[in-house]
């Protein structure tokens, strides 16, 4: 009889993981067990694969705090500069003191703004607008046409008495406001309509996506921790750091402990209305985002891929129930400030509601698909466009269907 022979071959993974603070000590950590699958091989006449189990420890700090050989391996400074941009653009179009020119630079161009070192920053606000893969080419003109309707309408007009086809100034007990013919004031469309555009759309629908996070060959790279050329960190961690700066990027210390508790709301974009919607409809959002993130980073140090795309989903479904919550908020606002008279308050209301109705078709339900497609934001947005003639029940229906997809 022939003899079996059996040489075991035994394959021993050990993973440990320190993430050392670069601005603070003491950093507590969180300590997750992550269960990974290991190929172990018995040598016999013929060679078998057995799948064993592995527990794999992944120590996950409480802040947003990640180093490499002492020095911090987070950098986000290019999306602090686009968010400080649309602040001063959003200024600009509050006066009748910019031109076209002057504001379309620096929306295209991002140039001529009076931030320190914003004009020499090489980041431009307008090729983040409606960007990722799944945004439709069709929206960055829109925002081009509205800076183009506030300087040849708005400002020409900027005290002649608003009418249904006529811009002007609006005024009631409560506010005074600026208006197209149409009574959009356009500040305030323009800027909620940047926040689903570019900050959300930037986050959700491409930098915490694999279409960044997994590019070429950016799985091998951060497996074998190759860094980014005279870079501190490998390109999937910096992407997955980009996304968490389009929604952090403005707060004065983002590695403090208690940022999932208390965002500060800095800036008019995405920050400010997080803040808005944890301390009323949503409370607890903001901690399951700031968890989200900082796990989903430490997974990518780990090498535990499916783990971070877990907790992407996360922060995808958060803050697209920000972008439809806030749309039903201000149409809501509209109704019951229209019905009190106050019509500068009301269009103030429906200009905030119509740029956020504008943001819906860059939510993300979890699964790569917008709560609304392009098609069906823009029959929202011409149901709605003439302030001065829409129907209540037309915007209650608008209202009804943001509430049913989005479950708020």
């Amino acid at each position: 009889m022939k003899k079996l022979i059996i040489k075991p071959t035994i394959y021993i993974l050990s993973v440990g993981l320190f993430f050392a603070s670069c601005a603070k000590e003491d950093i507590e950590y969180e300590i997750i067990e992550v269960e990974v699958p290991v190929i172990q091989t018995e040598v016999q006449t013929v060679t078998v694969e057995v799948p064993v189990t592995q527990t794999v420890t992944v120590e996950i700090p409480y802040s947003y705090e990640f180093a490499r050989a002492g020095k911090s391996t987070v950098s986000f400074s290019g999306q602090t500069a686009r968010l400080n941009m649309a602040d001063e653009l959003y200024a600009a179009l509050n006066t009748n003191t910019f031109t076209k020119a002057q504001m379309l630079e620096m929306f295209n161009d991002g140039t001529g703004f009076a931030g320190e070192g914003l004009n020499t920053s090489g980041k431009k606000m307008g090729n983040k607008t409606a960007a990722s893969p799944l945004a439709s080419a069709t929206v960055k003109p829109q925002f081009d046409a509205m800076i183009a309707d506030f300087a040849d309408n708005v400002i020409p007009n900027w005290a002649t008495d608003a009418a249904n086809g006529q811009a002007g100034v609006l005024t009631d007990a409560t506010r005074t406001i600026h208006v197209n013919a149409k009574g959009h004031e356009i500040d305030q469309t323009f800027i909620k309509g940047i926040i689903g555009a570019m900050t959300l759309d930037q986050i959700v629908n491409n930098y915490i996506t694999p279409y960044q996070l997994d590019s070429g060959t950016r799985i091998a790279d951060n497996t074998n921790k190759t860094l980014k050329s005279g870079k501190d960190y490998t390109d999937m961690e910096h992407k997955w750091d980009e996304g968490f700066g389009y929604l952090y990027g403005q707060e004065a210390d983002p590695t403090r402990l208690d940022l999932g508790v208390s965002p500060t709301g800095n800036g008019t974009t995405l920050n400010k209305y997080f803040k808005k919607v944890n301390a009323s409809s949503h409370p607890g959002m903001a901690v399951q985002v700031f968890d989200a993130f900082r796990r989903g980073r430490a997974y990518i140090v780990a090498n535990q891929y499916d783990k971070r795309d877990e907790q992407a989903k996360i922060i995808k479904k958060e803050l697209s129930k920000l972008i439809a919550q806030k749309a039903v908020d201000y149409i809501n606002g509209y109704i019951s400030k229209i019905a009190n008279g106050n019509t500068a308050d009301a269009f103030h209301a429906l200009s905030e509601g119509y740029g956020f109705v504008m943001s819906l078709q860059f939510t993300n339900d979890g699964t790569d698909t917008p709560y609304f497609s392009n098609s069906e934001v823009n029959a929202f947005l011409a149901s709605m466009d003439n302030f001065w003639t829409v129907e209540n029940s037309t915007l209650e229906s608008i209202r009804d269907q943001i509430s049913s997809k989005a479950g708020i």
